[in-house]
């Protein structure tokens, strides 16, 4: 009996296709899509997480066995935009998400996400809105409530201020989640708050704000906000001879490394972050050398090490869960939901287990900048 060669050939793609191609999808690498601002005026937070995914990555796929391939994309810290660039890295195969790196991005983005279950993990959107009513919406940094409420006891405890004068982004919801428990705490711990001033993206002019909390007397200054304001703020302050105790969250983290700005006016500030660049402990030190070569000679921020850990608590969890390259998102969501349920992960940012609403649990870590660096606070 006389087989048509174009016959034989189907035959062999089928059995290649059950045999030896089945074995060849479980060995494709795992797909994370990266989304967040490598462009814009957000862009140091969304390279850092870049860079940091990256490092991450290198050294899983150093190892053998499961490999990451990042699949990345900048959404310009826009909500549209961040919508647009979930929808090309799913387009790529993304089983899973590293990100979004910013809130409001987040928010948007995980809204779809929950609808198409897509798990995701933000290192860095720290809204308490971002996991709200999502199973599979994950954070790797501390919520803005807690931020505020930590923030209020460090400073009742240490007697760090009399009266306190407070400077927020009305239009965000990262620094008006932080306020707004900050608030709540310090009247709760019986700090006096003695004057309240508001911006929005838009504003560039800080001497309403600085000279309200100057003129109420203000002895320290809170500052719920990203760096940019804040190196406005603090150049404004100077110009008026007005030098309160500064003090701030994690989206100021990165302050240091802003083209043109003057590392002497951030002396003295305390900001609440899980992780420094200037720690001596090996890991970190690794991590910092590593960081610095993908980058091109950058020093790592809070961001990129919350996204390294977002890459490898989602590594450990595939692992651990039976995820590989072929499995698809839907399934991968549903899966990680359960690993994280009973995930525990110590990584550069803190030893961390997850909530069931997404919310991670770990503890902060309070520094002060000093000549260039961080310093623990206290020491």
């Amino acid at each position: 009996m006389k087989f048509n060669k174009a016959i034989v050939a189907l035959i062999l793609a089928i059995v290649m296709i059950m045999g030896l191609g089945s074995a060849a999808l479980a060995d494709e690498a795992l797909k994370m899509g990266v989304i967040g601002p490598f462009t814009g005026g957000a862009a140091i937070y969304g390279l850092a997480c870049k860079y940091g995914a990256q490092v991450a990555a290198d050294e899983i796929n150093a190892k053998g066995g499961l490999q990451i391939e990042l699949l990345c994309e900048d959404d310009e810290h826009d909500a549209e935009k961040s919508v647009n660039a979930y929808n090309t890295v799913m387009d790529q195969g993304a089983q899973m998400i590293v990100g979004t790196t910013t809130t409001t991005p987040c928010i948007a983005v995980s809204a779809v996400a929950f609808e198409e279950r897509t798990f995701m993990l933000t290192p860095s959107a720290s809204s308490a809105k971002v996991p709200e009513g999502k199973d599979n919406m994950y954070q790797v940094c501390f919520e803005d409530p807690a931020m505020g409420i930590f923030s209020a006891q460090i400073i009742a405890d240490n007697n760090l201020a009399t009266k306190i004068g407070i400077i927020y982004n009305n239009a965000d919801d990262y620094s008006t989640g932080i306020y707004e428990n900050f608030k709540a705490k310090s009247e709760e711990l019986g700090l006096e708050i003695v004057s309240t001033e508001t911006f929005n993206d838009d504003t560039v002019d800080f001497n309403v704000q600085v000279t309200a909390a100057k003129d109420a007397g203000a002895d320290l200054v809170f500052l719920p906000i990203y760096y940019t304001p804040a190196s406005l703020i603090l150049a404004t302050a100077k110009s008026m001879d007005y030098a309160p105790v500064f003090f701030g969250v994690d989206g100021m983290d990165g302050i240091l490394a802003m083209e043109g700005f003057d590392a002497s006016l951030a002396d003295d500030v305390i900001l609440l972050t899980p992780f420094s660049a200037f720690s001596e402990d090996e890991h970190t030190v690794d991590f910092v050398a590593k960081y610095q070569e993908v980058s091109g000679g950058d020093t790592p921020n809070q961001f990129a090490a919350d996204a390294y850990d977002a890459v490898y608590a989602l590594y450990n969890a595939c692992l651990a869960g039976g995820i590989d390259g072929s499995t698809s998102p839907e399934d991968a969501c549903e899966t990680l939901i359960e690993q994280f349920g009973t995930l525990e992960y110590v990584g550069l940012t803190g030893d961390m287990t997850w909530t069931p609403d997404g919310k991670v649990n770990k503890l902060p870590n309070a520094y002060v900048i000093k000549d260039g660096g961080y310093v623990a606070f206290g020491e």
